[in-house]
């Protein structure tokens, strides 16, 4: 069994290139979650601990382009992605439409179903389930029982050490050892603590950064700090 420096995880290899180089299938982690304001801090935590782990994170965000429908693109994303992480902790009453918010379970049956009637190379898809709390889903949505799911209570720790070790699991597998919760998380801490000190040398605003620019980001600290 191999073991990668214990601060800089490396496998899979091929999701540390390029951003622009198209990662593969096996390295790909399509994210599926809410993008507010009030989800930011869970969200900069998922992506930074995806790309700690050495995988590539994915999401609808990811490509600008106004002449893709949306549902079209999630589709292709998820095509392209073998593993997925779904966080379905905001289902509740939109406080503006007083409707609930049917996004994240969409987008976990569009993944559920790649994987049960795609091919060989879609059969193979594993995903994580995030929820604020335990077996809350039950009451929402039954059928999910006996899936993976995890919680995380609003915490972007719970949420590391969730994700962290999904990915872990997969990686020992494959005969490759990584970093442990305790490590990556302070990694973690030292990453939001140099976050708006790198976007400010940059001219960006650490509030609106696209999602190109937090991978970006994340890779290139990641990197420097190895």
């Amino acid at each position: 069994m191999s073991r990668n420096p214990a601060h800089a995880p490396q496998a899979p290899t091929e999701a540390r290139r390029g951003l622009s180089t198209p990662a593969p299938y096996d390295s790909c982690v399509f994210i599926n979650c809410p993008f507010d304001a009030s989800y930011r801090q869970l969200f900069r935590a998922l992506v930074f601990t995806i790309q700690d782990c050495g995988f590539m994170p994915r999401c609808a965000l990811e490509v600008q382009d106004s002449g893709e429908v949306r549902i079209t693109k999630i589709k292709r994303i998820v095509r392209e992605c073998r593993h997925g992480i779904h966080d379905i902790s905001r289902v509740e009453l939109d406080p503006d439409s007083g409707l609930p918010r049917f996004n994240m379970p969409l987008e976990l049956g569009l993944f559920l179903g790649a994987q049960e009637y795609g091919g060989r190379e879609q059969k193979q898809k594993r995903c994580l389930i995030l929820d604020h709390s335990s077996y809350r889903y039950q009451v929402f949505c039954s059928d999910l029982a006996g899936q993976d799911i995890a919680m995380h209570d609003g915490s972007p720790w719970f949420l590391l050490k969730a994700v962290r070790d999904w990915l872990a699991s997969w990686l020992c597998d494959t005969g490759v050892l990584i970093a442990g919760e305790s490590h990556m998380s302070k990694r973690y801490q030292e990453f939001s603590y140099d976050l708006p000190h790198l976007c400010r040398d940059l001219h960006l605003d650490p509030e609106r950064l696209l999602f190109a620019e937090l991978r970006t980001l994340v890779q290139e600290w990641a990197e420097q700090n190895a």
